[in-house]
């Protein structure tokens, strides 16, 4: 049993934190649902149900993104590209709405019931809030609603309306998607902003931008990444 053992977030659970920790890792870091996560812990000899996995996922996650959050807080992009993709839980359409900068960071989201110019200025509220700063150009696709909520909540910041440039936003939604495939749906719009704010700012640590970088740089990125997460995993220990 290791110091990770005194964390406080661990109390009263019969595993080490580092179990805990590789677990929720697992989850938030691929693709997999929570079955394959129990599967591959038990390859390692820790035997845990699914359900444990899931608690372990919301518990958790919740700080760790939390502490990433506040580590990223005023160092994300300066440009933000909205979008919004339909999700359908139970029958009912819902609205996922993202921001990300230009580099692909994700700078927050909101799952809504409608697509309109009120449900637009209810995500902008909300990056402002979040990001303690307007952006200096704001980028969507041609939807109408966007410029009109725009007006009212940012009014001076530069609105680039084309729907070429927005792929990067558009693009930001496919992990989520993928998750959707594999977890054969969300349970509840809740569920899906549970997951999505958790996952997203995990998402964030382990991104690397895009560019045409040399693999040893790439290598070196991957690694300051992973020392981070296990900064934070050893923070609720101290």
């Amino acid at each position: 049993m290791t110091r990770f053992a005194r964390d406080p977030l661990c109390r009263r659970h019969r595993f080490p934190a580092e179990v805990i920790v590789h677990a929720v890792w697992l989850y938030f870091r691929f693709p997999l649902s929570l079955r394959m996560v129990e599967d591959m812990l038990a390859a390692r000899g820790v035997i845990v149900s699914h359900q444990t996995v899931r608690l372990w996922a919301e518990k958790f996650g919740r700080h760790f993104a939390n502490d990433i959050r506040k580590r990223s807080a005023g160092r994300l992009g300066d440009k933000w590209h909205l979008d919004e993709v339909v999700i359908t839980i139970g029958g009912k359409k819902h609205w996922l709405w993202r921001a990300v900068d230009q580099d692909g960071f994700v700078l927050d989201v909101l799952v809504q019931s409608h697509r309109n110019t009120k449900a637009a200025k209810r995500l902008m509220r909300k990056l402002l809030k979040g990001q303690g700063r307007s952006p200096r150009v704001m980028i969507t696709d041609k939807l109408r609603f966007y410029g009109a909520a725009k007006r009212d909540i940012m009014p001076g910041v530069e609105h680039r309306s084309h729907k070429g440039l927005n792929n990067r936003a558009e693009n930001s939604h496919q992990p989520t998607r993928r998750r959707e495939r594999i977890m054969k749906g969300f349970k509840s719009a809740r569920h899906l902003q549970r997951f999505a704010s958790i996952h997203d700012p995990i998402a964030n640590l382990f991104h690397i931008p895009r560019h045409d970088i040399p693999s040893a740089h790439h290598r070196e990125l991957r690694a300051a990444a992973l020392n981070t997460w296990r900064q934070i995993a050893r923070l609720h220990a101290a």
